[in-house]
């Protein structure tokens, strides 16, 4: 497992931000399914396939550590979390192997599990972007009309990743390279398996369930 052809893929974990809008702290230690929520989504992509998982964390990070069973994984810590996301993807980018994918996933998706980091690295193909996509949840509520809406994870080819890497901004991350390259994007519809939805309000608690 882990290889697209013949790449390895490295996932990458954003677990940085302070949580505010939530109001409960870190997101990496919301509760889920008993445990931590960054070890599932760290244990969804090394279990899925990733040969080395990244976890780039910020904001209370040695709470995180000491609470979080995290031993399987590289962590890393962004000391300039506060500047958005992008940073956290900048660095995680920067210590994977320069020859491997990376398969970027944010702390705050339940609903991020092996069986979608698996279709996604079947699904990749060379010198593209792979990215998961989902009906319902947000998509319905926002009148999408039965279309997917792109979400993470999503994988970038190891031959963009420098392109990639240029576009990537504050809290951005690689939003702008996508949507400037829109023909070099695969959506895999993983509808089956989540709604894809962030956990950014209080009301999305319950997507912990």
């Amino acid at each position: 497992m882990g290889n697209t052809g013949d790449v390895r893929t490295t996932g990458l974990v954003l677990a940085a931000g302070a949580g505010t809008r939530l109001g409960k702290g870190p997101k990496a230690l919301l509760p889920y399914r008993g445990r931590p929520l960054v070890e599932s989504v760290a244990g969804a992509l090394l279990d899925g396939g990733c040969h080395e998982v990244v976890v780039v964390l910020g904001a209370g990070a040695p709470e995180i550590m000491a609470a979080a069973e995290l031993g399987r994984y590289r962590i890393m810590v962004n000391q300039e979390w506060q500047s958005g996301m992008g940073s956290s993807l900048l660095q995680g980018d920067a210590s994977a192997a320069p020859e491997d994918h990376l398969l970027v996933a944010l702390v705050d998706q339940p609903g991020v599990t092996t069986t979608a980091v698996q279709r996604l690295l079947v699904a990749h193909r060379p010198g593209r972007v792979t990215a998961a996509a989902y009906g319902g949840g947000a998509a319905a509520a926002e009148g999408a009309g039965g279309r997917l809406r792109r979400g993470h994870p999503l994988v970038i080819d190891a031959a963009l990743r420098r392109d990639v890497a240029q576009t990537v901004t504050g809290d951005a991350g690689a939003r702008g390279f996508l949507a400037a390259h829109p023909e070099l994007v695969d959506e895999v519809d993983c509808s089956d398996l989540s709604t894809g939805e962030d956990i950014d309000t209080p009301a999305q608690l319950g997507l912990l369930g």
